[in-house]
């Protein structure tokens, strides 16, 4: 009898040494009962390769957790986690192209339709049109969060996804196209399908996020959505490059002298494609992934949870996860009859369990959107008022804009897309929390350490030290606030409420993006009316606008105390959509500390 259990025990290397009891009645009839168990431990062994021993004992002994659920929390890293981060990420990629390219051209669409030959500056775009143009992609991406982050909650992710991948590949070309040659209808055209544009990229960034955080893991959930967003640093290097290629092709075909030499020979009509083909440039990546958006299968948090299809949920899951996973209707039925996946946005119970986390969010990413979109959509402003760029005049329209896209490149390449890759490799280790508060923390002191001797930093000599001051403040900003603000909303909300939550925050940082775009604007307006741009009141000057900025981080960092810690926790602990009937969600302070401990 004991030889025979050893046949069948896990130690099945050694089973050539008891082949000769196979030849009983007895033993044959004793193996076929322990056929379950022998596929038992090759289950166990096939699930051990893919998610590890650590994982089985968080698999088996998952409680009142769905099964589909606890699969996606406990999976090691795969293929499919990769490919959900670049077709997720490409959409952030356009998204940062297209927002952040208008700042490339419009120096060049104030020469080519406002210049007048007779005065001794090349034209630029009039306050009232440069807000527009600037803006206008900003409200609507605004709208467009708002908008749809609450159809991702009502129709799904993947329904949505879509269908603003289109609108941006669509409004991208038609940016770049006008109805009429006179400025008023080229602005007017340019104005209409930026809005549009905007309103397609801002349904990307709720549905982008939830869809990442509803896919990955627990262990390295901050590092994939954090990925995501780090797109945003390649698009806006691309924007640059691709700036740099067109303006050096056309600089190259028309060697023309600057304004101060030649008013009218400096530009030519054959100018007026280059701002169109750097906007229309947007529409490929996007247009790139819209095949594989529409292949992704819909995430099952919103299957399971919202729309109440535990069957569904487990047949795409186990198609993506390579794996078979049962459909625990019984289990979903009491889970989703649970008081606690009852409660909606304006509710009470909301307020009680989320009040002062989505405050916390909405407020953070209001402050952090202030700062960095004035830096970013002004750059070029700050580096002519520091003496990095040449005074408009000696150069052409052409040599402008390439001389722009070089500086912003630079400041890209060394800075910005830093920034979001240390985010992405240390956010699971060092918490969003600690990111978030050392970010807002290292913006202060460098807004202040740049606007307090401002005039030190003005002189000749000292101008590469500003531009250096001026890149650590983006890498503290994406290695920061700019990636963590994004990141927590798509964790802590439930998943009937947590697009729709991503949405709020994310068009609260909008609408920071909006007073940052429109107030600095005039704010960094020279004090002396002598030396404002044309046609704009005198302001308070780059020094004091920074200071001003430097006021905005610092309360940033106050009010990131109002944010949880969400490192290492799964989506339902995080929302306290798996607590029984009146248990309490995440607090401040609770089992989701603010402080990391």
């Amino acid at each position: 009898m004991s030889h025979s259990f050893v046949c069948v025990c896990p130690h099945l290397s050694i089973y050539n040494n008891c082949l000769f009891i196979l030849n009983t009645p007895f033993a044959v009839s004793l193996f076929l009962q322990r056929i379950p168990f022998l596929l038992f431990l090759v289950s166990r062994k096939l699930v051990k390769t893919c998610w590890g021993e650590e994982e089985v004992s968080e698999l088996v002994m998952s409680g009142g957790q769905l099964g589909v659920l606890n699969a996606l929390d406990v999976a090691k890293t795969q293929w499919y986690h990769f490919t959900a981060i670049v077709i997720a990420g490409m959409g952030f990629f356009t998204d940062a192209y297209d927002l952040f390219c208008i700042s490339l051209v419009t120096k060049l669409l104030g020469r080519i339709y406002y210049t007048d030959l007779s005065k001794d500056k090349p034209g630029v775009l009039p306050p009232n049109v440069q807000a527009a143009v600037t803006g206008v992609a900003l409200c609507g991406t605004l709208a467009g969060q708002l908008f749809f982050g609450w159809l991702g909650d009502k129709m799904g992710r993947k329904k949505v996804y879509g269908l603003t991948l289109m609108l941006m590949v669509v409004c991208s070309v038609a940016s770049g196209l006008s109805f009429g040659d006179n400025p008023k209808s080229v602005m007017a055209t340019l104005c209409f399908f930026r809005f549009w544009l905007g309103f397609g990229i801002g349904g990307d960034y709720p549905l982008s996020a939830t869809i990442m955080s509803e896919y990955a893991n627990k262990k390295t959930r901050g590092a994939f959505i954090a990925a995501v967003f780090a797109m945003q640093g390649f698009g806006i290097l691309a924007g640059g490059i691709v700036a740099l290629i067109v303006s050096s092709a056309f600089d190259h075909k028309y060697k023309l002298p600057s304004y101060e030499d030649d008013h009218a020979g400096s530009m030519v009509h054959a100018f007026d494609y280059v701002w169109r083909i750097i906007l229309m440039f947007g529409a490929v990546p996007a247009a790139l992934t819209y095949y594989w958006r529409m292949k992704m299968p819909e995430t099952a948090r919103y299957t399971a949870l919202v729309a109440r299809n535990a069957k569904q949920a487990a047949s795409d899951m186990s198609k993506v996860l390579q794996v078979e996973l049962e459909a625990e209707e019984d289990k979903l039925q009491h889970i989703v009859e649970n008081q606690n996946q009852k409660y909606g946005l304006f509710s009470k119970e909301f307020a009680k369990r989320h009040g002062l986390h989505l405050v916390g969010t909405t407020v953070t990413w209001f402050l952090l959107d202030i700062a960095f979109y004035s830096q970013n959509l002004f750059q070029k402003d700050i580096f002519s008022a520091i003496g990095w760029l040449p005074p408009a005049k000696e150069m052409n329209a052409i040599h402008e804009v390439y001389r722009i896209a070089r500086a912003q490149t630079l400041i890209a390449l060394c800075s910005t897309v830093p920034g979001y890759w240390v985010t992405v490799a240390t956010i699971d280790y060092l918490g969003r929390f600690f990111i978030q508060l050392v970010g807002f923390f290292f913006m202060t002191v460098f807004m202040f350490a740049l606007a307090i001797p401002y005039d030190h930093w003005t002189k000749k000599e000292n101008r590469i030290g500003f531009v250096v001051m001026y890149s650590l403040t983006f890498f503290f900003s994406n290695f920061g606030p700019n990636a963590t603000t994004f990141v927590v909303p798509a964790e802590i909300f439930p998943a009937r409420l947590r697009s729709t939550c991503h949405g709020i925050s994310a068009a609260s940082g909008k609408a920071g993006a909006i007073v940052g775009a429109f107030g600095f604007l005039y704010a960094a307006q020279n004090k002396d009316p002598s030396k404002t741009d044309q046609g704009y009141p005198p302001g308070i000057g780059i020094k004091n606008s920074l200071i001003m900025l430097g006021v905005i981080n610092f309360f940033g960092m106050v009010f990131t105390l109002l944010v949880p810690e969400s490192k290492g926790k799964s989506l339902e602990e995080l929302s306290g959509e798996n607590e029984e009937n009146g248990a309490e969600g995440i607090e401040i302070g609770g089992s989701a500390r603010t402080v990391p401990v």
